[in-house]
């Protein structure tokens, strides 16, 4: 029997052309025209030393977009792909940036990723693959680069830093007392220790005070016009308490990302260290997402005029708007349509609309009447949705944005942020939508209709 042989000894008589090796269908081609479009004003490149020279940040941005659709987040994961990848090692030119720049360079430049997310969708409106019309609007739990057992209530910082003090100064006794005795070595290294996790309490106190007076100063004008209308009725009823600027002594905190909240998927889902990331997506047939942003609330109803004003204005404004119904405000949806957006946000539940005959949910929570509605805006609103027109449009909502959650959790593999805190958080958020909207629109492009 014959074998190929296989010579490992004997170098290629020529040069490779790397070029060769990647396919001409491989996305790889089309995120480098995509990333040369964008201004290279937007990107923040870091100084150096005289003489040595820097990489171009257009590559280190393709580097990230296209490891990022390929399911590759760890910098140093991205740093060995420029070694093992062949797409890769085509895209940065056989150069092999470390996972520290690559890490500096996600961490430092948000506004590249937000300029390159609008070249995205302005050359998808090129190609006549986009325009904005109807966006559905819905929202993720993903989770923090956080521990939820790093939470501490303020009550409990108040206590372990009185604690630390109390212990950093014995043990700062025990070491002035060893004037001519042995001093144990180990006595620097614990009073080092313990005054870095009494700054940690004292942090944690000052960030839940401010948040705090942020809530308050929140709160002042309905406080305010709660007050007016109780001096109109002369006093009668009860006095509004004005609202403290304390925080609560359960109120938590997490010394790891004090940012992130913890938050819980329904009345059954576990509790996480999570952030709440926010897609507006395109629902006419594309299902590219054209605003992103992050919310530190575990709920969504007070998100749906961020994900229609996060819109570029570059793109134009929505005809319509689709949203379930955790996104209900009422004050919300009467702003929205009076700037001349149609909405279309469900009431009730899911359940309530399809009025399935064979409903999957037990016979005792299907006896409970559903909330009965009051408002005018609400009601109108469900009257509408239940119309054969609008049925039909709001069911786009389902099949336009949360199959984008899915292909970034399950085929991206997007599931928990790496870096930390809201600005950098949001930072890679919109680094992942703009991934992911990479990755659509090429495959767009690939389908014979669109050839």
């Amino acid at each position: 029997m014959d074998f190929v042989t296989v010579d490992r000894d004997t170098p290629l008589l020529l040069p490779v052309d790397m070029r060769d090796w990647v396919a001409e269908d491989d996305p790889v081609h089309f995120i480098l025209e995509a990333v040369d479009r964008v201004d290279l004003s937007a990107f923040k490149v870091k100084r150096t030393r005289a003489g040595k020279s820097q990489y171009p940040p257009r590559m280190l941005l393709a580097l990230l977009i296209y490891s990022y659709s390929h399911g590759l987040f760890g910098s140093r994961r991205i740093e060995r792909a420029t070694y093992r990848d062949v797409c890769v090692r085509y895209l940065t030119g056989d150069t092999h940036p470390d996972h520290d720049t690559i890490c500096a360079f996600r961490r430092e430049n948000h506004a590249a990723f937000t300029a390159c997310f609008l070249e995205v969708l302005l050359l998808a409106r090129e190609l006549k693959l986009f325009k904005l019309g109807t966006v559905a609007i819905d929202g993720t739990h993903l989770r923090a680069n956080a521990s939820k057992d790093r939470n501490v209530t303020y009550e409990r910082a108040r206590q372990l830093e009185t604690r630390l003090s109390a212990d950093i100064e014995a043990l700062c006794t025990r070491a002035e007392q060893a004037d001519n005795t042995e001093v144990d070595e180990r006595l620097p290294a614990e009073i080092a220790r313990r005054q870095a996790l009494r700054e940690q309490m004292d942090a944690a106190q000052r960030t839940l005070q401010a948040r705090a007076k942020e809530r308050a100063a929140a709160q002042r004008p309905a406080y305010e016009a709660k007050l007016q209308a109780h001096q109109k009725r002369n006093g009668k009823g009860r006095r509004p308490k004005p609202p403290s600027d304390q925080p609560d002594p359960g109120e938590q905190t997490n010394l790891s990302d004090p940012d992130s909240r913890l938050m819980r998927k329904g009345k059954n889902g576990s509790v996480t260290q999570s952030y709440n990331a926010q897609a507006s997506v395109d629902a006419d047939g594309s299902q590219l997402v054209v605003s992103a942003h992050i919310s530190q609330c575990s709920a969504d109803n007070g998100e749906l005029e961020a994900g229609i004003q996060n819109i570029p204005a570059q793109l134009g404004s929505p005809e319509r708007g689709l949203a379930d119904s955790g996104f209900v405000q009422i004050e919300a949806i009467e702003r929205i349509q009076q700037s001349g957006i149609d909405l279309y946000v469900s009431v009730q539940n899911e359940a309530a609309h399809n009025q399935r005959r064979y409903d999957l949910r037990p016979e005792k929570a299907l006896a409970k009447a559903p909330q009965k509605l009051v408002h005018p805006t609400l009601i109108d609103m469900r009257e509408k949705i239940r119309t054969e027109a609008g049925r039909k449009i709001y069911a786009l909502r389902q099949q336009s944005v949360e199959p984008v959650f899915g292909i970034i959790k399950q085929a991206m593999g997007f599931r928990q942020f790496l870096l930390r805190g809201l600005s950098k958080v949001s930072a890679e958020w919109t680094l992942v939508c703009l991934a992911y909207n990479c990755k659509r629109l090429f495959n767009l492009t690939q389908q014979p209709q669109n050839a």
